[in-house]
């Protein structure tokens, strides 16, 4: 099947930034995409690099809601399985990052809600967002088993193991990730060894455009399931990354041929505190 990144910068204006979101999702499948990832709340500007902003809080809408009601029909309308990524309000009150999973036809097939929430300069994330409380889940879609692991969820092995064991076949990574915020490329290459190690695809969908102190870095990637990069956006600049992946080779991957054989889930347990 085809994939697509959108690569997106986000402006002031909301309206604006989600019709450049239903735009792209027009685009993409006119190029054959049959499932489209975006970046992290991609909706408004990155809120989270300032501390404390009362008015921050305001942003976050319910799901289903009236932003994901145009998403659920434009992926129906487009027959485009849609990962998205916006700041949630539950009805308790609570605030989550958060990425609803839209199928081909248009219906939410869930959530997923990051779960590890940090805070250090740039990403005062615990002023704005409450541990996910929904686990990993792995959604059967019309293209095929999809995950998501939510920008700083990407770090902990425990997640991208979790989906693997939970049968995911790609595993989107809506992100923002700044200029040399992991030096060398480690933020790549611990993706690309979470493809190698579970078997699967990886998919990362970044953001770009300087926001205050933050400048965004784009570079989204895809990953096959032996850590290979199939395709790489442009740095620094707005791009739709399209590519081609066939879900049928996470069955034959090193990690599924030897890697998962071999495991001995019995002795892990109490290893892990």
């Amino acid at each position: 099947m085809r994939i697509a990144l959108a690569q997106l910068a986000a402006s002031s204006d909301r309206a604006a930034n989600l019709a450049r979101c239903l735009e792209t999702m027009t685009a993409a499948s006119q190029a054959g995409a049959e499932l489209i990832a975006f970046p992290e709340v991609i909706l408004d500007p990155f809120f989270p690099q300032f501390p404390g902003d009362r008015k921050a809080l305001d942003l976050a809408e319910p799901i289903p809601g009236p932003t994901t009601d145009q998403i659920a029909e434009r992926a129906r309308e487009l027959g485009l399985v849609t990962v998205f990524n916006l700041y949630e309000l539950d009805r308790q009150g609570r605030r989550f990052d958060s990425s609803p999973v839209f199928d081909a036809d248009g219906r939410l097939l869930g959530v997923t809600r990051m779960i590890h929430i940090t805070d250090y300069e740039g990403f005062h994330e615990r002023d704005y967002y409450h541990p996910g409380d929904r686990g990993v889940p792995v959604h059967d879609t019309r293209v095929g088993r999809i995950g998501v692991a939510i920008c700083y969820d990407r770090h902990y092995p425990e997640v991208m193991r979790a989906l693997g064991v939970a049968g995911a076949e790609l595993v989107v990574i809506p992100q923002a990730g700044t200029v040399g915020e992991w030096p060398e490329g480690l933020y790549e290459a611990e993706v690309r060894t979470a493809a190698f190690q579970n078997g699967y695809f990886t998919a990362l969908a970044n953001r770009v455009g300087v926001e205050a102190g933050l400048h965004f870095a784009g570079e989204s990637f895809v990953a096959d399931p032996e850590g290979r990069v199939l395709a790489r956006g442009r740095s620094l600049e707005e791009d739709l990354v399209i590519t081609d992946v066939d879900l049928k080779a996470c069955r034959t991957s090193t990690a599924r041929r030897l890697f998962w054989r071999d495991r001995r889930p019995e002795l892990y347990r109490e290893w892990l505190g």
